[in-house]
């Protein structure tokens, strides 16, 4: 199905849109038990919805067991490579199913829990004309803390027009590799640096880089580094470690919440600060990723409170503050349709 955007959203490493595709999966065993997944490919790492659906087509749905989870990972790690975000979306869906089936919250079946209104999630403004960036930053009012992307030559204006309408809010700054040279990331991030509301910022040069700019770049940054497209799975993390301050973990990055939990855990173990982000998705994968929260420093969870027609209602956002306690279900994700909602979709 597609996700439509409230606005059109763009960032350095891509052109401008008002639509995301994902993948929705829903798994059903014999006693009508369901668990929900969701699938957000992204070009970036040389995904998309065909080669997702493709992946799901060669998936025997008998052998992924809600009591199983054990069993039915490894099966689906015995499958050729898939893209990761299918793999997310038949993760989430058991880890949904097997909490349904214990009768509790996917926090508590984890372990974790979810203290409420301690969790907060940053709101994103994606790339846009000054006035636009203007118009989304005033919508945005009583968020404690906006994330601005950059890494144009038209960062110092976007910011201008941040703070014009904003003067005080907190920010965080995601560059999606737009700056392609280590002496020019310097140079953006002293400047940066300048104001003393912005708390880090994310991916400044490409991921490509080798590892010795990295950590030259670390050594002089006056803000914390925190990677995103350096760090896909937990077995990025070490070299993460030595070039970044922290990392952002996403659950169709790592193949979902097994994979989240084990890059958010092997980070903290490595000392790096952590941090949970999502794609554009509906409160499937929004409401996954908030199940985590008790591991992370920083979230950036607002994909479903930028589109304008979510068909699930899950986890909620209060001006930034994530919230289950209006959540349409008890166990599980604590996910569910919204009234009047079909499914499948008649779009998807």
């Amino acid at each position: 199905m597609n996700l439509k955007l409230v606005h059109a959203w763009q960032i350095a490493s891509a052109p401008p849109t008002r639509h995301q595709p994902v993948v929705i999966v829903q798994l059903r065993d014999a006693t009508g038990l369901v668990g929900w997944g969701e699938a957000a490919p992204s070009l970036r790492y040389g995904e998309d919805v065909a080669a997702v659906e493709r992946f799901l087509a060669r998936v025997d749905p008998q052998r992924l067991r809600f009591e199983d989870l054990v069993g039915s990972r490894r099966y689906l790690e015995s499958l050729e490579p898939g893209p990761a975000a299918a793999r997310c979306a038949l993760d989430v869906a058991l880890w949904d199913g097997a909490a349904r089936r214990a009768c509790q919250p996917l926090h508590d079946f984890l372990g974790l829990g979810f203290e409420e209104g301690r969790h907060v999630s940053s709101f994103t403004i994606g790339l846009d004309t000054p006035e636009m960036v203007q118009a989304k930053v005033r919508a945005a009012t009583g968020y404690p803390v906006l994330k601005i992307k950059l890494g144009t030559p038209r960062d110092a204006e976007i910011l201008r027009a941040v703070r014009a309408a904003a003067p005080a809010v907190r920010l965080r700054v995601d560059a999606n590799e737009g700056w392609p040279t280590r002496e020019e990331a310097l140079r953006r991030l002293e400047w940066l640096a300048q104001d003393p509301a912005i708390e880090f910022v994310e991916q400044p040069m490409p991921a490509d880089r080798p590892l010795e700019d990295w950590i030259w770049l670390k050594e002089r940054s006056p803000l914390p580094l925190i990677a995103d497209e350096s760090c896909r799975t937990e077995a990025d993390v070490p070299r993460c470690a030595e070039g970044f301050h922290g990392v952002n973990v996403k659950l169709v990055k790592t193949g979902g919440l097994t994979g989240a939990r084990a890059a958010l855990e092997r980070a903290r173990s490595c000392g790096l600060r952590t941090m949970l982000g999502c794609m554009i998705e509906s409160s499937v994968g929004i409401s996954a990723a908030a199940h985590l929260a008790a591991l992370c420093d920083f979230l950036d969870l607002d994909g479903n409170v930028l589109i304008g027609n979510d068909p699930f209602l899950g986890v909620g956002n209060e001006q930034g503050h994530l919230t289950f306690a209006h959540a349409p279900e008890p166990w599980g994700l604590r996910v569910a349709l919204r009234p009047g909602v079909a499914w499948p979709p008649e779009s998807a």
